[in-house]
């Protein structure tokens, strides 16, 4: 199952997911607020969609791939349901209970704030592709069109944001702080260029999960699996396939 991160739908996934089907049954969704999902307009929690999801499709176990958002996600799913998880595989991870101190240039916040003042929805949209977050991607010309397009796709979820506030309920307790309780085989991938609050957030799953592996993409920023494609494909794919059958 293949969760999409924060702002932006699955249509993100699209580099990976014929790839990763030769091989596996895939799913793809767009989470709440995204996309062809319901808008997030009542309280609600990220890994109990999840789970209503898989039940509706009654998958007993699966893997997750969980790209920022998603992999906060995949990582609150695991620690509430640790038997229906395979394996997990957490890309420029967020973590619930996480308290982000630094989140680079703060001059695209300001042009959000006040976006949002003016209930301009498209605003707010086009001012997250200037956030450090996605300054690396944006340098990709051939990814330029498609990520603003994705974004402006989901400008309602950012007027919905002003009007109603995060209805999100974060996972009780959160995750950060239990991680050493995670079970599944998990794979852990950064971008060199990624912001320092994730990459200490990637130091601290390599420090406390377990069974767990770290891949860093050098030059890749927070869309990793965009800005790196073919190598993010083979990594997951290498990583999903039976002990015996990885590559070394």
């Amino acid at each position: 199952v293949l969760l999409n991160s924060g702002n932006l739908d699955s249509r993100t996934w699209d580099p990976q997911f014929l790839s990763l089907a030769r091989a596996h049954r895939v799913i793809r969704y767009d989470a709440r607020g995204l996309g062809r999902s319901s808008p997030a307009d009542v309280p609600y929690a990220a890994h109990d969609d999840l789970l209503a999801l898989l039940d509706s499709l009654r998958i007993d176990r699966t893997s997750l791939v969980g790209l920022s958002g998603g992999a906060r996600i995949a990582v609150d799913f695991a620690l509430a349901h640790p038997s229906r998880v395979d394996r997990l595989v957490l890309a420029e991870p967020g973590l619930s209970g996480w308290r982000f101190r630094q989140v680079g240039d703060t001059s695209w916040a300001k042009v959000l704030r006040a976006a949002a003042a003016r209930h301009d929805s498209v605003g707010m949209a086009e001012s997250w592709l200037a956030s450090d977050l996605m300054k690396p991607a944006m340098e990709h010309a051939e990814l330029r069109p498609q990520l603003r397009e994705w974004i402006l796709a989901g400008a309602g979820n950012w007027l919905g944001l002003v009007r109603h506030g995060d209805l999100e309920r974060v996972a009780n307790p959160p995750a950060l702080g239990r991680t050493h309780l995670l079970r599944a085989p998990t794979l852990v991938i950064v971008g060199s260029r990624d912001l320092p609050e994730i990459q200490h957030i990637v130091d601290t799953l390599t420090a406390t999960v377990p069974n767990v592996r770290r891949v860093t993409f050098v030059g890749s920023g927070h869309m990793v699996n965009l800005e790196q494609p073919d190598r993010f494909t083979n990594v997951v794919l290498d990583f999903l396939r039976p002990p015996s059958h990885q590559t070394p």
